[in-house]
């Protein structure tokens, strides 16, 4: 697959779990993380309030949270190619 280097450069909480997401190339992306919420690093995604303390990292041009949970910007973009394997990765951990 190649990577192409898309940049998040906007964000919107739609919902629990759910992001509206703006890319640098024009388009934007309905990712619901929900399926992957599981883990040491993405089970605290379930809780709503911490939920809603995702940024925008400039810098990197990805959404993180305060416990260093990220996601490369490419997956995101492609990211109901890569759902089911990350969650089923995640589940069996």
């Amino acid at each position: 697959m190649k990577h192409e280097f898309k940049r998040i450069v906007g964000l919107e909480i739609i919902s629990d779990g759910v992001l509206d997401l703006k890319f640098d190339c024009g388009a934007s992306r309905q990712v619901d993380l929900t399926p992957i919420m599981f883990g040491s690093l993405f089970g605290g995604l379930k809780n709503p309030d911490f939920f809603r303390q995702v940024s925008l990292d400039p810098e990197v041009g990805t959404i993180c949270w305060p416990n260093g949970a990220d996601f490369d910007p490419d997956t995101l973009f492609h990211w109901d190619e890569h759902v089911q394997s990350l969650s089923s990765h995640l589940q069996s951990a």
